[in-house]
């Protein structure tokens, strides 16, 4: 492998770790302090999916994709249902985005920079599925290698 792609599936593996251990945590979040689910729904979301129990059953979820995209199996579905959660959850945020310091949408108050990082974090989630080829230090790559030579 030369040093260029070395390069490109390293830095894919990291947007895999990072992208997908973000989905653990906050699926751990949901599963573990059930509360916290509707209540973070209710603030930033419109109170979209704001019952407990979808709560729940969404952060079980979030944990099986967000550990299936660490360690890159399954990444024809995985991706994209990360990209599902990770894309329309930043979208949701878009005044924080287009006013992280709350200087013409949002007040001082309710402003947030901490989910500027957002818009990040979902272009990360559509880089992962453009270049799902390049990922070549993924799980299901190097079975399919181990398959080939088999």
């Amino acid at each position: 492998m030369s040093d260029t792609n070395a390069f490109k599936a390293g830095s894919l593996l990291l947007l895999r770790i990072g992208t997908g251990l973000l989905l653990v945590l906050w699926g751990a979040l949901r599963v573990m302090s059930p509360a916290a689910g509707p209540g973070l729904a209710t603030k930033y979301y419109s109170g979209f999916m704001g019952i407990e129990a979808i709560q729940t059953a969404f952060g079980a979820a979030e944990i099986l994709v967000g550990l299936l995209v660490v360690v890159g199996l399954g990444r024809r579905f995985a991706y994209p249902l990360q990209a599902l959660v990770l894309v329309p959850g930043a979208l949701m945020l878009w005044r924080y985005l287009l006013d992280p310091m709350g200087v013409y949408l949002l007040d001082r108050e309710s402003s947030q920079i901490l989910f500027f990082p957002s818009i990040t974090i979902a272009a990360a989630a559509l880089i992962l599925i453009a270049f799902r080829d390049a990922d070549r230090w993924s799980l299901d790559h190097l079975l399919a290698a181990r398959k080939a030579t088999a």
